[in-house]
């Protein structure tokens, strides 16, 4: 249908580009073969706990520095203690990619140095509640890539998890980009379209996504508070 009725890019707020089809299905299926070896080591894919008790529906696995809420480290301390696998130059590529893509600027890709990607895999009955990605010491964009089933994403304000807010569709390919005025906009993940995705992605089922950002922290740094 996409070739028939191209989807086109959209600032759906300032500063939030979304760039349907983006991935060509081998880049899509080498995302798969990484984040499938990153789920099993050396830190495996896991429900991350909240401070209050709840369990995140999603499953999250971490490359570069370990995420749990409200800091960075680089072992992960809540689940084996194992240092997370290293962020990989050719993802960082990607990332300024898609910078360069979303934003039409050299120079911000150039300078994109993203050092963390946060890996959620969606089942068909998880969801992501209206949060803002703000565990980070940097305003440097975030990079979203999808893989697998289609979700509707919703896209808020900076001041309040409710109204206003955009809800769009992300595919299977898509990039969206969260930067500038928009940074820590809040949003999530109310549905997964269970069976849209193409079993040609190598994933079967599920939504696969992908996020990068830039942590602004080094081994010295203590990590972030809420």
């Amino acid at each position: 249908m996409d070739a028939l009725i191209p989807r086109p890019a959209m600032e759906v707020a300032p500063g939030a580009w979304h760039v349907p089809g983006w991935l060509g299905l081998a880049r899509q299926r080498e995302l798969v073969t990484a984040c499938r070896d990153w789920a099993t080591w050396p830190v495996p894919i896991r429900h991350t706990r909240l401070p209050r008790g709840g369990v995140m529906s999603v499953r999250t696995v971490c490359v570069g520095w370990h995420w749990q809420p409200y800091r960075y480290t680089r072992t992960a301390d809540d689940v084996n203690g194992r240092r997370v696998a290293a962020f990989p130059e050719w993802m960082a590529d990607l990332g300024r990619s898609a910078v360069r893509t979303a934003y039409g600027n050299e120079a911000a890709a150039r300078e994109y140095r993203p050092d963390t990607a946060l890996i959620n895999f969606y089942d068909g009955q998880a969801r992501m509640g209206m949060h803002q990605d703000k565990d980070e010491r940097s305003s440097a964009p975030v990079v979203s890539l999808s893989v697998g089933d289609t979700c509707v994403f919703r896209v808020g304000n900076t001041e309040t998890r409710t109204r206003p807010y955009t809800d769009i569709e992300l595919a299977s390919g898509d990039l969206f980009v969260l930067g500038g005025p928009s940074r820590f906009a809040y949003h999530g993940v109310p549905k997964v379209l269970e069976g849209t995705g193409d079993p040609a992605t190598g994933l079967r089922s599920g939504r696969l996504n992908i996020t990068m950002r830039v942590t602004g922290l080094s081994d010295g740094t203590a990590p972030s508070t809420p």
